[in-house]
């Protein structure tokens, strides 16, 4: 999750998204059209400079208007990809577009997640021998454990999570919505809501954690915690939100700041949730 971001899949706003129905996707009033238009090419930009080799997953959308975040209908792991079986009605069968995509682009795929539900945002790699799993809304039981049986013959182990309820089952909360990695050893939690179990394994590893105030984390939707690591200690994350921002900055971390409250925030997905990493190392 820190390793130097080499090579990232995107795909740009679409008709189906720049179209949407607030109403039936979940989106917001914040929700503007010109405005994501106008963010989106920055936040691509702010990758670039960061020394990321963007990708884009070209072609019809489906309908999906989700689909601009890249993060949640497949897996990267070291071994290939895990397409997912997205936990929201309106994204089922959003992994095809991946699996197109890592086709065209000769990237194995490694498993696939099938007759249950699964996203990738409830998932972190913790280190090269843990991936983190999260069960709610998004993801279950039986998503969790394909995850972790297509993981187990290379001795990563997937240690799982019961996700609170929170503001209820149409709204997005995935386990990244609680933890994101600054560093190796830090992370960005909601420490409201963290699970005790995880919190104690994140003590066992060592994990410095930087707990995000609260109020700022309900402001945005959750979305303060929501912060993409492109290189040990090097993060972008939304603006607007300063106590957050300080608190990072304090632990020696360099921020990176773009505006897209209209897509982000509106639309239920924050600067990591817009990424599929590719590549890292």
């Amino acid at each position: 999750m820190t390793a130097p971001l080499k090579r990232v899949a995107l795909r740009a706003p679409g008709p189906s998204l720049l179209n949407a129905d607030l109403h039936k996707w979940h989106y917001s009033d914040l929700y503007d059209a010109e405005k994501i238009e106008e963010c989106y090419p920055q936040f691509a930009q702010i990758l670039q400079t960061a020394g990321c080799d963007v990708i884009y997953m070209d072609g019809d959308d489906q309908g999906i208007a989700d689909a601009v975040f890249t993060y949640d209908a497949s897996l990267m792991t070291p071994h290939g990809a895990i397409l997912m079986s997205p936990g929201k009605r309106l994204r089922q069968g959003e992994q095809e577009l991946h699996r197109a995509f890592y086709n065209s682009h000769q990237i194995p795929i490694l498993a696939e997640v099938t007759n249950a539900r699964a996203e990738a945002g409830d998932t972190l790699w913790l280190d090269d021998e843990t991936l983190l799993i999260g069960k709610g809304f998004r993801t279950n039981q039986a998503g969790a454990d394909q995850i972790a049986a297509a993981l187990a013959p290379y001795g990563i182990t997937c240690p799982t999570f019961d996700l609170p309820v929170y503001t209820g089952a149409d709204a997005c909360l995935h386990l990244m919505s609680l933890i994101s990695m600054l560093d190796t050893k830090t992370a960005l939690v909601c420490m409201e809501l963290l699970p005790v179990a995880m919190f104690e394994l994140l003590a066992d590893k060592g994990i410095t954690l930087i707990p995000a105030p609260f109020d700022e984390f309900q402001s945005t939707g959750t979305l303060s915690t929501n912060v993409l690591c492109t290189s040990p200690k090097n993060v972008i994350m939304l603006n607007g939100i300063p106590k957050t921002q300080n608190l990072i900055e304090a632990a020696g971390i360099s921020v990176t700041t773009f505006s897209a409250d209209a897509l982000c925030i509106a639309c239920e997905g924050g600067p990591t949730c817009l990424t599929r990493p590719i590549l890292r190392g």
